[in-house]
């Protein structure tokens, strides 16, 4: 059966917030983007600044249940402690991973007082089996992330597969590909997408690039990101070509890019801030075992 590329179906820029003690960023998926939109991506906020007022006041102690989050710096260095005992420097090219699930306390605070601080962060959901299994935390430094790199193209697989290599990530509940991507100018490139109902997107940080089926591609910029169209399969006929595949080409200086694809879980969900539950008497049962001290 032949292939396509997906279109670009929607394209936004994150809107301009605060978070934690006053963190400027953009929240991208939370923001423009709904989560149900991209299920089971929750969130992604992205935040970049060489101004330490930005930054500095970071992310004191707060909790989380219900979910797993995944934070890939590119500049800058963060601390991560939370109650479990768990402690990690969060440096350039690193990713880390927790997962909250039942319940952890956790603060996210800035290593540094002037620079960069550059980075993302992820919320993925839980599925409602999972949500009350034992969190964990982990993070990998940036040697370990597996690459595939010609001339022209330099690819971190971070999570899922890539032309034969398995990211470096493990334990996501909902088996995600995260690739980061950097092309230079007008080279192409190429990603398969496993299943016809994944939900898919790309967020560009560096130049602009054009996504999408030659003939029906998309441009999409820095600081901005493209959600692919979603097919599940009851909708593609025996004879329709499927679109199972993301297709790009860098623009005239470059680009650099995240993609991201996972199977939707397609299970309620409940949100009141860190928690994310299946229903509301859950997120009500979150709030009473924090203020107890049960996390």
């Amino acid at each position: 059966m032949s292939s396509i590329s997906r279109k670009v179906a929607n394209v936004a820029k994150g809107y301009k917030t605060k978070d934690g003690a006053g963190v400027s960023l953009l929240r991208v998926i939370g923001g423009p983007i709904s989560s149900k939109s991209v299920d089971p991506f929750l969130m992604l906020d992205a935040f970049k600044s060489e101004n330490p007022n930005d930054y500095i006041a970071g992310f004191p102690s707060h909790p989380h249940r219900g979910q797993q989050t995944l934070t890939y710096m590119i500049d800058g260095v963060m601390e991560h402690k939370d109650n479990k005992g768990n402690k990690g420097l969060l440096k350039p090219g690193m990713v880390q991973v927790m997962n909250a699930a039942r319940g952890i306390i956790h603060s996210e605070m800035p290593k540094q007082v002037e620079g960069k601080m550059f980075g993302f962060q992820f919320w993925l959901n839980l599925a409602a089996v999972d949500k009350m299994s034992d969190p964990w935390y982990k993070d990998i430094p940036a040697e370990e992330i597996p690459e595939v790199n010609t001339n022209n193209k330099k690819v971190r697989v971070v999570a899922g597969h890539y032309e034969g290599v398995e990211g470096i990530v493990k334990g996501l509940r909902v088996n995600p590909i995260f690739l980061d991507v950097k092309l230079s100018p007008n080279t192409k490139f190429s990603v398969d997408i496993p299943d016809f109902d994944h939900n898919s997107f790309v967020y560009v940080f560096e130049g602009e690039g054009k996504f999408g089926p030659e003939g029906n591609e998309q441009i999409v910029g820095d600081q901005h990101i493209g959600v692919l169209e979603n097919k599940d399969r009851v909708t593609i006929t025996d004879n329709e070509i499927t679109p199972n595949k993301l297709d790009a080409v860098a623009g005239e200086n470059g680009v650099r890019f995240l993609f991201l694809s996972a199977k939707p879980l397609r299970e309620p969900i409940v949100q009141h801030g860190p928690f994310v539950m299946n229903t509301q008497k859950e997120i009500q049962q979150a709030f009473l075992d924090y203020q107890m001290g049960r996390f």
